[in-house]
């Protein structure tokens, strides 16, 4: 009996200091959601910090594929068929991509929706469309999505990609 009490008792203190140790992450989990239309349009992201970086050009470099986010990869969940930027996108959930430019960026919407954030593969992109990125009124430290009834808008640093999502007919 008393083998079994100090086992306990072991067991319940290395559960107290594993707790004690536990670090908020680094680019913790984050969902926005929201209706396009009759649309829902739901993303799934890990939301890393700028912490005095230089993102865009520097951290994240333009003309190369950037997983929009941190972690695994982020994905984008529409329950109807949309239009993206005028292009149809069925129903399903993907993974997103962009390759940022100064000027331009390339949205990727990759059929493979669970993976690693690194473990792009073109030959599965399901639409790739063009937006514009602007100037943000305010910085964001950490990186943010919205859901709009105009779509999905990126937020990270001084910047922010809208793109434009409309439900079909």
């Amino acid at each position: 009996m008393y083998s079994f009490v100090m086992l306990l008792m072991g067991i319940l203190m290395s559960a107290t200091v594993w707790a004690q140790d536990a670090k908020p992450k680094a680019s913790p989990p984050a969902t926005a959601s929201g209706k396009v239309g009759n649309a829902t349009v739901t993303i799934n992201y890990s939301s890393p910090s700028v912490k005095g970086r230089t993102i865009w050009g520097e951290l994240v470099p333009y003309g190369k594929v950037w997983r929009a986010g941190a972690n695994e990869a982020t994905t984008v969940t529409t329950d109807q068929d949309v239009m993206v930027e005028g292009k149809k996108l069925p129903a399903g959930t993907y993974s997103f991509y962009a390759i940022p430019g100064e000027e331009e960026w390339t949205i990727i919407f990759n059929k493979t929706n669970k993976q690693w954030g690194t473990q792009y593969d073109e030959k599965q992109d399901a639409l790739r469309v063009m937006a514009k990125p602007r100037q943000a009124a305010s910085m964001s430290e950490r990186l943010v999505y919205d859901v709009t009834k105009d779509g999905i808008v990126l937020r990270w640093e001084n910047l922010e990609v809208p793109v434009k999502v409309q439900a079909t007919k």
